[in-house]
């Protein structure tokens, strides 16, 4: 039996106080979102795509309108899409003036012609297909208007489903890091690294460190761990902890499989996430903490499917 299901993550890093409950409210919507795809019969493809546009139409977060700026004082951002059912990916980096890039990912992935597009190009394209934009200034602005206020999260954000056909499907976006370099592209829009889904074992978001997340290829790394048939809560605290003792960096990790069996691992101090399955009456959301060592936290779904 398949079990729809639909998780979501704010962003892996040193959460304040002051910001968790904002991020839980964020996460909450989120994912109500995401599950309201799934319970109308919608696919999860759909579903991880409307959950994280909640989440970068949140200044919360460091993505969509909530992304950082670079050295230069300029916003680029990056997202990815995938569906486990045919391997369709898609993902765009260096975009600077369409509101939700994740959306204009899954266009790269509904076209099918090619998995990632950068830059103006990317940009022109997506004012072709009438996606809604907004001005780099006022991204710019809203950073900079951001900037007395205290720190979030590290960056990216990210959602994974399953549906009642038993699909899964992935999507992960991000402002990228604080103060990286004009043309720096990490993680969240490399398939295999930031986001990864394959029906065969689940769907995976990852966030942190993108340039430790790249090497490693922590999203696809976890998917395969999941085709053995082991619980994703055991694989999300497998995989941090492998990713922790090769390369030492700091990242966090969501994984669903296609019986709606979810898992939650980190190796920060804090990951705000959020989660809805069959039997929930509402979002259950939490800021996860953890250890800066090697430990992973883990959040178990449901261990049957």
């Amino acid at each position: 039996m398949y079990r729809p299901t639909c998780v979501v993550h704010g962003g892996a890093g040193s959460w304040q106080v002051s910001a968790q409950e904002k991020a839980l409210e964020g996460c909450r919507a989120a994912v109500h979102a995401g599950w309201h795809v799934l319970q109308s019969g919608g696919d999860a493809l759909t579903a991880v795509v409307e959950a994280v546009v909640v989440l970068e139409n949140n200044p919360v977060f460091n993505a969509g309108v909530g992304s950082v700026l670079t050295e230069d004082g300029t916003v680029e951002m990056d997202a990815s899409v995938m569906n486990g059912r045919e391997l369709a990916a898609g993902a765009v980096a260096l975009i600077r003036s369409v509101r939700n890039p994740v959306r204009l990912a899954f266009e790269v992935a509904k076209a099918g012609r090619e998995v990632l597009l950068a830059g103006e190009a990317a940009e022109r394209w997506a004012r072709t297909l009438g996606l809604e934009t907004v001005s780099e200034e006022e991204l710019i602005q809203a950073a900079r208007d951001r900037q007395g206020a205290p720190p979030a999260g590290v960056g990216t954000v990210g959602a994974v489903a399953s549906d009642a056909y038993g699909n899964v499907a992935a999507a992960t976006s991000t402002g990228g890091r604080k103060g990286k370099r004009v043309g720096r592209v990490g993680d969240s829009p490399i398939i295999g690294a930031g986001t990864y889904a394959d029906n065969r074992g689940g769907a995976a978001s990852a966030t942190g460190e993108g340039e430790a997340i790249l090497r490693f290829g922590l999203a696809r790394y976890a998917v395969l761990q999941l085709e053995r048939g082991v619980s994703p809560a055991i694989v999300a605290q497998m995989a941090l902890t492998e990713f922790s003792r090769r390369l030492r960096g700091d990242a966090g990790l969501i994984l669903v499989d296609r019986f709606g069996r979810f898992g939650v691992a980190h190796n920060t101090p804090a990951m705000p996430v959020a989660w809805m399955t069959s039997g929930c009456a509402r979002p259950e959301a939490m800021v996860c903490w953890g250890s800066t060592g090697l430990e992973a936290k883990g959040v178990v779904g449901p261990t049957t499917g």
